[in-house]
């Protein structure tokens, strides 16, 4: 759905665009008024909407509602995921070995304990 959202959006706004250049200005016409008697009127009533002025309407309208459903759709969380599947990961243990047991030698002396670490210094 999001794909074919986002391709009619494209198409959409390369419309409006090609539809808002085709249009002509307002100040094309100012001319023609003063001495040949243009349709429009310079300073009066802007006379009725053109097809090109609706078709910009609604494409405009197209695009505001393609722009706001893609926004939507994109907060959403997503439903699927890859690791759905997969169930939470539980630590690895190893178990703790024994210390090997010192030869009764009695010539050897016997090891001594290593030390704990010391703390962190605190502030």
């Amino acid at each position: 759905m999001t794909i074919a959202l986002t391709i009619l959006h494209v198409f959409v706004s390369l419309f409006l665009i090609g539809v808002v250049l085709l249009q002509s200005g307002k100040g094309a016409e100012m001319g023609a008024s003063f001495g040949s008697s243009g349709s429009q009127s310079v300073f009066g009533a802007g006379g009725g909407t053109s097809f090109l002025s609706k078709l910009t309407t609604s494409a405009a309208v197209i695009f505001m509602l393609t722009s706001l459903t893609l926004a939507y759709i994109s907060g959403q969380p997503s439903s699927s995921s890859m690791m759905s599947g997969k169930g939470k990961a539980a630590p690895v243990q190893t178990p703790a070995s024994a210390p090997a047991p010192a030869p009764q030698n009695s010539a050897a002396p016997a090891p001594a304990a290593p030390a704990a670490p010391a703390a962190p210094a605190q502030k």
